[in-house]
C-alpha cells in the first residue's frame, strides 16, 4: 500500500519532469540561430538536419558551435531541473529533453539526431560517462573520420560504462536513448554499410 501511495504522490512530479524536459529539448537552436543570422531555414540546406553538423555546412563555424552548445546544454538544464525532485525525475527529464530534440512539436515533430543532447543529458546525470562518450567519439573519429560512426559507437558503449559506475537506472535509460539515436541515424547506417557516408572534412 505505501508503494501505491508513493506513486499517487509522485506521478505529477514525473509528468512535470517529462514535460519540462520535452519543452526544453524541443527548442530548435539550429533553426533559430541560422534564421537570426539571416541564413534562412537550415532545413533547406545540406542534409536538412537542424543540428550543428548541418549548421556547419553554412560555413559559419560560430553558429555551429553555438548550436552544439545550445543543443547540449538544454539536455543538461532539463536534468538539473528534474533533479530538484529526485533522481527518478532527473532521468525522466533527460528522456523528455531527448524526445523533444528528436521530435519537437514546433517543427512538426521532425528534429535532430540527438548526439549533442545525448551528451548534455549525460553531463547532468553522470559527467564521467559524458567524458567517456567524448573520448570514444574522438578516438573513433580520429581513426575513421566518420562523425556518425563515432556517435553510434560512443552511444553504444554508454550503457556499459554507466553500469560499470553502478548506475543501473541510468544504464537502462541509456539503452532507450541509444535505440532512439540509432533509429534517427538509420540513413547514416545505410550509407556506412554501402561506403557512401561522408567523412569529416569532406566537401558535400
Amino acid at each position: 500500500m505505501p508503494e501505491a501511495m508513493n506513486w499517487v504522490l509522485a506521478w505529477p512530479y514525473f509528468l512535470a519532469a517529462l514535460l519540462i524536459g520535452y519543452l526544453l529539448g524541443s527548442i530548435p537552436f539550429g533553426v533559430l540561430f541560422t534564421r537570426l543570422a539571416g541564413l534562412g531555414d537550415i532545413r533547406r540546406i545540406g542534409s536538412g538536419n537542424i543540428g550543428a553538423t548541418n549548421v556547419l555546412r553554412t560555413g559559419r563555424k560560430g553558429l555551429a558551435a553555438a548550436t552544439l552548445l545550445g543543443d547540449g546544454l538544454k539536455g543538461t538544464a532539463a536534468v538539473l531541473l528534474g533533479a530538484m525532485w529526485g533522481p527518478n525525475t532527473a532521468l525522466l527529464a533527460a528522456l523528455g529533453a531527448f524526445l523533444g530534440h528528436l521530435f519537437p512539436i514546433w517543427l512538426g515533430f521532425r528534429g535532430g539526431k540527438g548526439v549533442a543532447t545525448f551528451i548534455g543529458c549525460l553531463i547532468g546525470l553522470k559527467p564521467a560517462a559524458a567524458l567517456a562518450f567524448a573520448l570514444v567519439w574522438i578516438v573513433v573519429a580520429a581513426v575513421t573520420r566518420y562523425s556518425s560512426l563515432s556517435a553510434l559507437i560512443a552511444s553504444l558503449l554508454t550503457s556499459p560504462v554507466l553500469w560499470a559506475f553502478g548506475e543501473r537506472q541510468m544504464a537502462e535509460m541509456s539503452v532507450v536513448l541509444t535505440l532512439l539515436l540509432w533509429w534517427k541515424h538509420r540513413q547514416n547506417i545505410k550509407r556506412l554499410l554501402s561506403g557512401s557516408e561522408g567523412k569529416i572534412g569532406q566537401k558535400q
